[in-house]
């Protein structure tokens, strides 16, 4: 930005216009764009592994994206950030003014998540065909899988037990097959 001030003042004031659009786009049209890539994060924030979702987990929308930035300006006030350090320390979940208009909060991304790996379960197809909430639960029933009691797994199972044809049924072998029903959901097939 120094170096755009430099050469618009040598410029005139042709030069003093543009570096003024330049300054606009920076600390306006910045964070949104990177904001609403895949990413979800500007270079600094994926420089510290953070990115900006909904409060529901889903990537940030374009609206959301322009409303947390628009208020950066309520944010910066009185003093360089105030309110919004102010507001950080007061709320539970540490989102500043801009956050909280938009639903979103700014979260550590911990990077791509391998699916869960069940050693010695062979896929099976589903016995129904399977809503994305419905493969969702299944995937993450086996994600939990290792962390649970076998008693506990039975009786999850069961509750899935119509996705391997077993409705009505519980037991090591239903969960044996639901387990499977979800390394076929994931893909290994």
């Amino acid at each position: 930005m120094y170096a755009a001030w430099m050469a618009a003042a040598v410029m005139g004031g042709i030069g003093i216009a543009f570096a003024l659009i330049l300054l606009f786009a920076l600390e306006w049209l910045y964070p949104v764009v990177f904001e609403l890539t895949p990413s979800g994060a500007t270079p600094g924030k994926r420089t510290f592994r953070l990115k900006v979702v909904m409060d529901n987990g889903l990537p940030v929308t374009a609206a959301a994206s322009v409303t947390r930035n628009v208020l950066r300006v309520a944010d910066f006030l009185p003093f360089v950030y105030g309110v919004a350090i102010v507001s950080v320390l007061l709320r539970r979940d540490c989102k500043r003014l801009g956050d909280i208009a938009a639903g979103t909060i700014v979260v550590y991304d911990r990077g791509a998540v391998s699916p869960p790996l069940i050693a010695g379960v062979d896929p099976i197809a589903p016995a129904v065909p399977l809503a994305p909430e419905d493969q969702a639960a299944v995937i993450a029933f086996a994600a939990r899988a290792p962390r649970l009691t076998a008693e506990r797994l039975d009786e999850l199972a069961a509750l899935a037990a119509p996705a391997s044809g077993d409705a009505g049924r519980s037991g090591p072998d239903v969960t044996r097959r639901v387990l499977g029903v979800a390394q076929w959901v994931l893909g290994r097939r």
